[in-house]
């Protein structure tokens, strides 16, 4: 199984690092790899996105996905139901002293045949938005 995991803690309440994250569209801000996002349906647990992301040779590869968990200032997950590889994700927020601890992980079954092609792509793609709630540290404290 892929896994990676990252945090950062922002400086700002868990209320605003919650409700920032909770709009899937605001997910280009900090993921450079979107090449595109809507919302489709729903709110909270249930609620689904379509996006398309940057795959190999810069093309669009579909990697829609729906919230699983949505707990107010506490916790947000998801699962990828679009593309070649379908991760788990979570969002988990903690208040510490001067802010946010952010934390997201990921996580995907890679199997047979996939695994050999595509295993440390996935890796190092997954490593890679994780490592991305940088940015988000860096445009809510901007």
């Amino acid at each position: 199984m892929a896994q990676a995991r990252h945090f950062v803690d922002i400086g700002r309440p868990v209320e605003t690092v919650f409700a920032f994250m909770a709009d899937g569209e605001k997910c280009p801000q900090w993921r450079s790899g979107i090449l595109d996002i809507k919302h489709m349906s729903g709110e909270g647990v249930g609620a689904t996105y379509t996006q398309g992301v940057r795959g190999p040779m810069g093309r669009r590869v579909a990697a829609d996905y729906r919230i699983t968990v949505f707990e107010p200032n506490h916790r947000i997950e998801f699962q990828t139901t679009a593309g070649p590889v379908r991760p788990h994700g979570r969002y988990d927020f903690e208040t510490v002293a001067g802010g946010t601890r952010l934390t997201f992980s990921l996580d995907a079954e890679v199997k047979g045949f996939q695994k050999l092609l595509m295993g440390s792509m996935v890796q190092k793609t997954m490593v890679s938005e994780v490592t991305a709630l940088d940015n988000v540290k860096r445009i809510l404290e901007g």
